[in-house]
């Protein structure tokens, strides 16, 4: 316990799943948390139950008006900002020949620009308060193709470049910068995709653990990464797929 004691970490896309563990995680260890999502009842349900550690802040991470403002609402109510998890993200699952370009771009502006948004907004106050870390929720579909979801595996893709170019830029300031791989994780966007058949084996039963990931055991991976545990790591990628990349 108290392996994140005294530090403030804004997390977006935390109203469920692995946003939402990750608050609860991280506040079990001692920090204070900023919740960002665009599903206000949940996230401030989530906010609510963490008591005076927590607060809730609506937070369309593709709006650079939403990151000033969730940014603001850090400092105002804990003073400074020690960590970042980039986390929301959306997936719209339809083959390239039917995907329309609208919502091509929309997974791009979530997924990919709302993250350079958080970098660069973040980033700005870590470079005058002395450093932090800031973890790029990516996914193993940054690393491979992943069918009928062309857009969410470009965005994926785009979030490997943009972290480690920001460790680069930013290191001198004190500023750690890593991506998280999760693999299939189960959460409300993954229940949604691959659907099959009753008794139909899926993929996650034909990886080397067997089994679905679950959040916490990304949140896990994220404290790691957000305490100081993890000080010399920078620039780098952490996968937790089952043996999915094996």
């Amino acid at each position: 316990m108290g392996r994140l004691e005294g530090k403030v970490v804004l997390i977006t896309g935390a109203a469920r799943g692995q946003g939402e563990a990750e608050a609860r995680l991280f506040v079990e260890e001692g920090a204070r948390v900023v919740l960002g999502d665009v599903l206000d009842e949940e996230g401030a349900k989530v906010a609510e139950s963490l008591g005076d550690a927590a607060i809730y802040v609506h937070l369309d991470v593709s709006s650079e008006e939403d990151w000033q403002g969730f940014v603001a609402a850090a400092l105002e109510r804990f003073s400074s900002i020690d960590g970042l998890v980039n986390n929301a993200g959306i997936m719209i699952s339809k083959p390239i020949l039917e995907l329309d370009v609208a919502d091509y771009r929309r997974m791009l502006d979530v997924n990919l620009i709302g993250c350079f948004l958080g970098v660069q907004t973040v980033g700005r106050v870590m470079r005058e308060s002395g450093g932090g870390s800031i973890i790029n929720v990516s996914s193993t579909a940054g690393f491979k193709a992943v069918p009928t979801a062309v857009g969410y595996a470009s965005s994926k893709f785009g979030m490997r470049g943009l972290t480690r170019t920001a460790a680069v830029e930013l290191g001198r300031y004190g500023i750690r910068v890593n991506s998280l791989h999760p693999g299939g994780v189960d959460t409300e966007m993954a229940r949604g995709f691959g659907k099959r058949k009753p008794g139909e084996k899926g993929p996650h039963d034909r990886l080397p653990l067997g089994r679905i990931g679950e959040p916490i055991e990304m949140a896990r991976l994220a404290l790691f990464l957000v305490s100081d545990e993890s000080s010399y790591s920078t620039g780098s990628e952490f996968v937790a797929d089952g043996g999915l990349l094996a």
